[in-house]
């Protein structure tokens, strides 16, 4: 018994050590790993990493397993590359029972795909539904969606099962330590701003903002270059008028 309790607690930490390397250099945040035996048959390990060391596993047996190819459908109705899913988690064990708990957070993380801000309803194609048989045991399948007209704007919408399909029994579960679950929840505070006077933020826009000018008198400010202005501001008035008299001395003379 002490051997068989020594190779395991060597040969899990060898793995969780490898684990660790793999999710460093592929920068992973959660992974899958398949294996079966005589004991634990179609197993499956389900973990999560935090700053590249083990958060937390879940394992499970795969039950009742069907392949997309035996399911007909048509195929219209097949998914896109990287369209988003809807997730839906169905019995009262996912908010009860503390193993189904923790299958419900890793199987969103797993299939929501990555986080996006904003979404084009067209790219809701598909559904995964999973349904809570027991306080162990997990249905899940794959469906895509149909939509029909409803004779109103809202469009009526058809689920078609295209697999695949299994269920998911929890064999065993280990949560992340509470040190390590503080720190992964930390979140940065959102730091106060200060009200600026005059400043304003429009959606269209952006940042508006008010200047204040006072009255600036412009008769009384003195003029650049004033000097020169004025003389040839003279020049120009001497001209005008010795050509004024010169048209009045000849209007006289032709008198």
């Amino acid at each position: 018994m002490y051997c068989i309790l020594w190779f395991y607690f060597i040969f899990f930490n060898c793995i969780e050590l490898d684990i660790e390397f793999f999710s460093m250099k592929t920068d992973c945040s959660i992974f899958v790993y398949g294996s079966t035996s005589k004991k634990r048959p179609d197993n499956l390990v389900i973990g999560r990493t935090y700053d590249h060391h083990i958060y937390d596993l879940i394992e499970v047996g795969v039950e009742n397993f069907k392949r997309m190819d035996s399911f007909t459908y048509d195929k219209k109705l097949a998914p896109q590359a990287g369209s988003k899913p809807f997730i839906v988690f169905s019995g009262e064990a996912f908010e009860s029972v503390d193993e189904l708990k923790h299958l419900k957070e890793v199987l969103l993380e797993l299939l929501r795909g990555e986080v996006v801000d904003n979404l084009n309803l067209a790219g809701l194609g598909r559904v995964y539904v999973c349904t809570a048989i027991s306080s162990n045991r997990v249905f899940l399948t794959h469906c895509a969606m149909r939509l029909k007209k409803s004779g109103t704007i809202v469009p009526r919408i058809e689920l078609v099962e295209i697999g695949p399909s299994m269920d998911f029994v929890v064999r065993r579960h280990r949560l992340p330590n509470e040190s390590l679950r503080k720190e992964a929840m930390k979140t940065a505070k959102d730091k106060l701003h200060k009200k600026i006077k005059n400043v304003s933020k429009d959606a269209l826009q952006g940042k508006l903002g008010k200047i204040y000018v006072p009255d600036q008198k412009v008769g009384e400010m003195p003029l650049p270059n004033k000097a020169k202005g004025v003389k040839r501001e003279r020049r120009e008035a001497k001209v005008k008028n010795s050509n004024n008299e010169r048209a009045s001395k000849k209007q006289k003379e032709d008198s």
